[in-house]
């Protein structure tokens, strides 16, 4: 069984040529437990941007969601989602390109399902998260 957790860096990518702007992100934290059964992951967005980024950033106001002012400076759980070789679903469509599997892959997940593994990533550290994925990967794909 393959576990890994890699950090993709942060970007500055914007342009005033529209067609080539490709805007700002910060690193993303990504778990990922599986074999050639399929995959599942966890993404986290950390919004650790660049230093000016941070910096101009931290100068501007943002409108509120949900009453949150401090949203951009907040992780945000992105994905708990799956890579699988075989449809998990009818007509699910595949993807050609996957880093996970060299045939391409099916793969779905859930931002809402994140929130979740996120709180057990803060109560119980990446121990915790190992468990939660051991735990997605059985029930997709030891069933």
């Amino acid at each position: 069984m393959t576990k890994t957790i890699t950090f993709e860096s942060a970007f500055d990518k914007r342009s005033p040529n529209p067609s080539k702007n490709y805007g700002i992100h910060g690193v993303s934290i990504r778990f990922v437990y599986g074999d050639e059964k399929g995959y599942v992951q966890f993404l986290l967005y950390t919004n650790w941007h660049l230093p000016h980024v941070t910096k101009e950033l931290s100068s501007k106001l943002y409108m509120p969601i949900q009453g949150d002012f401090h949203w951009m400076e907040r992780p945000i759980p992105a994905d708990l989602g799956y890579h699988s070789p075989k449809p998990q679903y009818e007509d699910q469509p595949k993807m050609d390109k996957c880093d996970l599997l060299p045939n391409g892959c099916y793969c779905d997940g859930s931002s809402l399902n994140a929130q979740r593994v996120y709180n057990i990533l803060l109560e119980k550290g990446s121990d915790g998260v190992w468990l939660e994925l051991e735990n997605y990967y059985n029930e997709l794909f030891q069933a």
